[in-house]
């Protein structure tokens, strides 16, 4: 019996809401504590280095009173600090945490044959779910991958065709009780069928399971193509002869066999025999936990003593350290230590947690020093499970609202007084580095004139406007001014408005596709992706892109037709709002999929041509370019390609720009949209996405400009520079108001991995290749979305080499983009570490790259002198010296180092 892998699409749990509890000293007795029985002598043990703690007793006097504190390990769900009033609760909160498991099960594949003529196929899943067979055939004759629809006396009860190529049949549990899911099929071997193919989906997940990341194939002839997914292939059947000229399909009635009759096809399918085929299948479940962590401090001894306690099975470790002088920096606090602590590379410490009686969690007791400001921890379960809280370090404050700052009145009055020089100094500097890139951008104009290299004067100019916009942002981000307690309650009910309107965020944002192309069959992808709102946050996420809202004559969205009704095949408007403000209260932001470039009629003109619109925008045919030779537009020609299948929108029009800008700012006021994914941007011109982009104003916005790679005798050319310079001008045009997706780094990637070329990654100057190379900040990477993965499969990332991707795209500039099937997949562990580093090394879009090596089996780089990478099967270290690097991911052909 053989196996195979299967690459399946993950489902977790929605995260439970945290619960905040601050508390202020007021008016406590002093206390003290004995915690001897917690901390204890003991020798911490590191590489190359050994601490040894002396033995303490934290049992402490006040001039007043003496109260200890006694722990104890509780046979109930928690841990019980015994304590009295006087000890100050000045932080509580309780946190859900996710634990990923995975379950193991088999799909198997059965081949049956009930009387002479009659066979059955039988598909099966041993691991619950709500699974469904898409499935189609391919009959002799066909050539290609294309599926087609079987006959109709093949389809079991319950099956629902998809389109004209594709049948969805849900599997039912074999027996009451019973944990396989089967469903059967009754061949018709009759027809010209000569192969059945099918993928599996779990209608309550989204998740798709393929045969080595293809369709499964079972063969009914002996000449189907073999590409490595044929099941039961060679030994179900023996010789049945050739058939090849067969290309009667059965919706074709009363047409003639050509060569073979039906009844020669019947004979030669005798020689079918049964078999029996099973492969292993996984499927990762998260199981929800929580971490409840109090802080109390002793008023006589200002100690803080934290308890962290957790319902998490097995052995927990946690991985910590201390904050002080207003920073979240680690450092190793003083001795004494909990028992079990060792040192880690001379920068945290790690204790493991004491297991509960009962052994339903563990529980720990820190004792730290009361002038610390903060703990700072994440959680290890295993060598490869690190649980943090939403993608950040579990942090801990000690300071209280009593040991704010108290505002006097002579500060109170310096308030109301002008600019401070602390202030006009910022202000001064800020309009200084606005001049300098002013200078700069009319460095580039007046170099266009001259017959010099232009191309390179522009890109060092770029360069140089990028460093002072890195700058710039660096000033923004580290001026954080600290509030009273009353001011920030103030603020949050005031809540003004941030109007960003640069369209390129923060430059630290991280991407998350949150849809594929099968996402609108369930008819409630909306409140799936709320499910799932609390992981992507915990997994790192910055901005979530959902697909397209409006009303659309194709299910996906992407051919809209009444921009102003929003209940589509993913939800209800009420749906949308619910999804956004979801997402909001995580901390993510939210694209919306706006499809502007063309727009499906409501009706039909004169000469029966449907180029007339209904709805709130009732455009006629002058809103429709007039060199699109299918819809007979009276408009302007077109400032872009065609796209065929629609009306093509003339922005050209005042009433037309008009119309979608006030849309757009309704979308944004309506349900909540942060920024925008611009669909097919190729087809209009980038100065009218400016205006779009000035009017309404986003957080982010990215337009998808795709053409086709440069190409020799069918190999892919060295060098793509007019490919992304088409990219880059598309950018220009704009304005730099949005960015693009990074299609020159897809492809490149594509051909590198698959072909082992990775040479190709460094471009003539040593740079990136792609987009990312020339201008990063408005460069979106990829390797996979709903076009080029997904049940589509235009332009398929190689197979088994997505991680090599990920390394790539997660550690370098540009703002990267993951895909949804990815994240919910098998690779869900590998790119949550990278997530996590690129988190906490601080890596944005501008990240400076150094190429180290690019040859034939391996590219290595580093990154902002503090993250060192490497894709391929050949050999890498980073490059000894001042720096001391570490693993912090690897995997198949990729490993990634931190400097620590």
């Amino acid at each position: 019996m053989s196996t195979f892998p299967i690459e399946p699409l993950l489902h977790h749990s929605s995260l439970r809401n945290n619960s905040k509890i601050y508390r202020g000293a007021r008016g406590l007795l002093p206390c003290s504590l004995n915690l001897s029985s917690q901390f204890t002598s003991k020798k911490l043990h590191s590489i190359g280095r050994s601490v040894v703690g002396s033995r303490t007793s934290l049992g402490l006097r006040s001039s007043n009173h003496r109260r200890s504190v006694a722990i104890r390990a509780s046979s109930s769900d928690t841990a019980v600090v015994e304590t009295s009033q006087s000890d100050d609760v000045v932080f509580k909160e309780n946190f859900s945490v996710q634990r990923i498991e995975k379950a193991e099960g088999k799909i198997y594949v059965r081949l049956k044959q009930v009387k002479e003529d009659n066979w059955e196929l039988t598909v099966g899943c041993s691991l619950p779910g709500k699974w469904i067979i898409h499935w189609g055939v391919s009959y002799v004759g066909d050539t290609g991958s294309e599926w087609d629809q079987p006959p109709e006396d093949m389809r079991p009860p319950g099956s629902i065709a998809i389109k004209d190529y594709a049948i969805e049949t849900p599997l039912e549990k074999s027996s009451e009780g019973d944990s396989f899911y089967e469903v059967t099929i009754n061949l018709n071997l009759e027809s010209s069928v000569a192969a059945l193919n099918f993928v599996l989906k779990d209608e309550e997940t989204g998740a798709w399971y393929q045969h080595k990341g293809r369709d499964f194939k079972v063969p009914l002839v002996d000449d189907v193509p073999d590409n490595g997914n044929l099941i039961g292939a060679k030994k179900g059947f023996g010789p049945i002869g050739q058939v090849t000229n067969i290309i009667v399909k059965p919706d074709e009635p009363g047409a003639d066999v050509q060569e073979k009759s039906s009844s020669d096809l019947t004979k030669e399918r005798k020689g079918l025999e049964e078999f029996y085929e099973e492969m292993p299948i996984s499927k990762h479940v998260a199981d929800d936990n929580s971490v409840s962590v109090t802080a109390r401090k002793c008023p006589a001894t200002s100690k803080n003593v934290v308890s962290i306690e957790t319902d998490l099975p097995g052995d927990v470790t946690v991985h910590w350290g201390v904050c002080k002088n207003g920073s979240k920096k680690w450092e190793i606090p003083a001795e004494p230590y909990p028992e079990e602590t060792s040192l880690f590379k001379n920068k945290a410490l790690r204790t493991r947690l004491q297991r509960k009686d009962d052994g339903n969690g563990s529980f720990g007791l820190f004792s730290l020093d009361g002038n610390l400001e903060g703990l700072c921890f994440v959680l290890k379960l295993n060598e490869n499970t690190w649980l943090n809280n939403r993608g950040e370090d579990f942090y801990v404050p000690f300071l209280t609202s009593s040991s704010l700052p108290v505002e006097t009145e002579a500060a109170q009055v310096s308030e109301k007084t002008p600019k401070t020089n602390q202030e006009v100094s910022d202000s001064a500097f800020t309009n200084e580095i606005i001049t300098e890139i002013r200078n700069l951008a009319i460095d580039i104009s007046s170099h266009k004139n001259q017959k010099t290299n232009v191309k390179e004067v522009q890109v060092n100019i770029l360069q140089e406007i990028e460093k002072l916009a890195a700058e710039a942002y660096s000033i923004f981000r580290s001026t954080t001014p600290t509030f009273s307690e009353e001011s920030v309650l103030e603020a949050e009910v005031e809540k003004p408005e941030i109007k960003i309107s640069s369209g390129t965020g923060s430059g630290f944002e991280i991407l998350c596709q949150g849809f594929n192309w099968e996402s609108h069959k369930s008819g409630r992808w909306y409140l799936e992706l709320q499910e799932k709102a609390d992981e992507l946050a915990s997994l790192g996420f910055t901005v979530l892109w959902l697909p397209p809202p409006t009303e659309s004559v194709s299910p996906e969205g992407y051919m809209p037709k009444d921009l102003y009704n929003l209940n589509s095949r993913y939800g209800t408007i009420d749906e949308l709002k619910d999804t956004v403000r979801k997402f909001h209260k995580v901390g993510i932001k939210v694209l919306g999929d706006a499809v502007l470039n063309h727009r499906c009629a409501h009706f039909k003109n004169q000469n029966g041509v449907w180029n007339l619109f209904g709805g709130r925008l009732n455009w006629d045919d002058r809103a429709v370019v007039a060199d699109d030779p299918h819809f007979q537009g009276r408009g302007n020609k077109s400032s872009g390609d065609n796209f065929h299948a629609a009306p093509n929108i003339d922005h050209s029009q005042d009433f037309v720009r008009k119309d979608i800008k006030e849309w757009l700012c309704w979308m944004r006021e309506e349900v909540g949209y942060d920024g925008w994914r611009l669909d097919f941007v190729r087809g209009f011109w980038g100065g009218y996405v400016k205006d779009y982009m000035d009017a309404s104003k986003p957080y982010f916005a990215v337009g998808e400009y795709w053409d086709s790679l440069s190409y020799t005798y069918g190999e892919m050319d060295y060098n793509q520079d007019a490919h992304r310079q088409r990219i880059v001008d598309w950018i220009n045009a704009t304005s730099g108001a949005a960015g693009a997706f990074d299609v020159t780094t897809k492809g490149i990637l594509h051909t590198a991995l698959q072909k082992c070329e990775y040479w190709r990654l460094s471009d003539p100057k040593g740079k990136p290749p792609g987009v990312v190379g020339w201008w990063p900040s408005r460069a979106v990477t990829f390797i996979e979305n709903h076009d080029t993965g997904s049940t589509q499969g235009h332009w398929r990332f190689p197979g088994g080499k997505e991680m090599q991707g990920y390394a790539y795209i997660l550690t370098h500039p540009g703002t990267p983009a993951v895909f949804f099937d990815h994240i919910f997949s098998d690779y869900h562990s590998e790119i949550a570490s990278l997530l996590s580093l690129r988190n906490r090394q601080k890596l944005h879009c501008r990240s400076v790259v150094n190429i180290d090596k690019s040859e034939r089996d391996v590219y290595a780089a580093i990154i902002d002198e503090k993250v060192a990478m490497k894709i391929g099967p050949g050999h890498y270290d980073p490059p000894n010296g001042s720096k001391n690097w570490s693993v912090a991911v690897e995997g198949r052909d990729y490993k990634v180092w931190e400097t620590s």
